[in-house]
């Protein structure tokens, strides 16, 4: 239903958003939410670009959430880096088709259309609102090197 880049992006706000505030990098990231640290990078800036995460550099830098996880729908972070396709007319263009789909891309753009609500109506504070032993995408907490 979406791309792994999606699911990238959405792992790495998960982790943020359970970390309360503190900034972390993306190497940091990467190991933790298994995902590859140059892919993760890509994401991250793309993430940064759309207002999500802000980037601190320097000791102690890193990422964190702009907004709270309450108010951060899971729908935003897909569309930052990789939006549901949609049909809005034939994506094969055939004329006679136009804005009138077909029954097999009707059902397709009806798919994307309902999972646009649904992950719009999820925060991502719902996503980290489980108990530990469930927390979604990733291990949790990530354990610091003494």
């Amino acid at each position: 239903m979406i791309t792994q880049t999606a699911e990238y992006a959405l792992r790495a706000i998960v982790f943020l958003a359970d970390q309360n505030g503190v900034p972390h990098t993306t190497q940091q990231i990467a190991e933790v939410t298994r995902v590859p640290a140059g892919y993760l990078a890509k994401v991250m800036q793309r993430l940064s670009r759309a207002k999500i995460v802000k980037a601190r550099r320097g000791l102690n830098g890193g990422f964190t959430l702009i907004n709270e996880p309450s108010k951060l729908s899971v729908l935003a972070v897909i569309d930052a880096v990789d939006p549901i396709q949609r049909f809005h007319e034939c994506p094969l263009g055939i004329d006679s088709h136009g804005a009138t789909l077909c029954p097999l891309h009707r059902k397709l753009d009806d798919a994307g259309k309902a999972a646009e609500e649904a992950f719009g109506d999820t925060t991502i504070e719902e996503l980290i609102s489980v108990p530990k032993s469930r927390k979604p995408l990733c291990r949790f907490p990530l354990k610091r090197k003494e």
